[in-house]
């Protein structure tokens, strides 16, 4: 399950924010030392802080969240059927009428939702959290030792 071998190596909270390893780099190279230690090293939990932040991003924009749960809501119903017509007293509606109605409700309200700029927060506010971490968290002192002896 790679899913559950991704979250088995999360690296425990004390040590993700170990205040006493926080430090202003001195140079550009040292940025990118760090950037490359840390994104190996705290992959699970950057995983996971993207994971929250696409949550709250979510939370925050509920039209986006209700037209998600509508598409999929409803695609999930359309299948149920198996190609059958729904019957309402006396009326049919094939499921390509039905896979057209959705497609005419769900793409104006997801624009109305913002999908894009609702993405493009998510993707700034993570590289930063996660960028921002990487960068400004030291490496730790065992890690200094194994580079030299390469």
């Amino acid at each position: 399950m790679p899913l559950a071998s991704r979250f088995s190596n999360l690296k425990p909270l004390g040590e993700f924010f170990d205040v006493k390893r926080f430090s202003k780099p001195q140079n550009f190279g040292e940025v990118q030392s760090r950037i490359n230690y840390n994104l190996g090293y705290f992959s699970s939990n950057y995983a996971v802080l993207f994971v929250m932040l696409s949550i709250y991003s979510l939370l925050t924009n509920l039209l986006l969240l209700f037209v998600i749960i509508l598409v999929v809501g409803g695609m999930w119903g359309i299948g149920r059927l198996q190609g059958r017509d729904l019957e309402f007293g006396n009326t049919r509606v094939t499921s390509s009428q039905l896979y057209s109605g959705l497609l005419v409700v769900s793409i104006p309200l997801g624009l109305f939702a913002s999908p894009i700029s609702t993405f493009l927060w998510l993707i700034g506010a993570s590289g930063c959290s996660i960028l921002g971490h990487a960068a400004f968290l030291d490496k730790p002192a065992e890690s200094a030792f194994s580079e030299e002896a390469v």
